[in-house]
């Protein structure tokens, strides 16, 4: 599991490190956004995520029932078939599209949101250089 400090709240964030283990970032629970959102911060980068992701994405990966790659990429680039980032961008996920809310940082769902599932005890993540996988619990 993750080492983390914090509880969620913008007073005590959850310090994260991406899957590899090369960037260090931050979120927390924002439940006066509209919808509820998660922010993420990397560096002076702010993602802001539709707090439903935690609940639909664990519940995802237990039907799914195996591995499944991450695949994070940017929202102007393609994300790889069968992966965590498509399928936090698909039309055919509970919210109909994108669970990126801010148009232009809606990407790198499969790279910052595994590490929360992690934290969260929801889901199992792989921390290899490349190629990193996830699970539900």
């Amino acid at each position: 599991m993750t080492n983390t400090k914090g509880d969620g709240t913008k007073e005590n964030l959850w310090q994260l490190i991406t899957p590899p283990g090369s960037s260090a970032y931050t979120m927390y629970k924002d439940d006066a956004h509209n919808p509820p959102a998660i922010i993420c911060q990397v560096g002076s980068t702010q993602l802001k995520y539709d707090m439903r992701a935690i609940n639909d994405l664990h519940a995802m990966l237990k039907k799914h029932g195996d591995w499944m790659p991450l695949g994070g990429a940017d929202e102007q680039k393609p994300a790889a078939e069968g992966t965590v980032e498509a399928w936090g961008r698909s039309e055919s996920n509970p919210v109909g599209g994108w669970y990126g809310l801010k148009k232009g940082l809606r990407g790198r769902f499969g790279v910052y949101m595994p590490p929360l599932m992690e934290v969260l005890g929801l889901a199992e993540v792989e921390h290899n250089p490349k190629n990193n996988r996830m699970r539900a619990i």
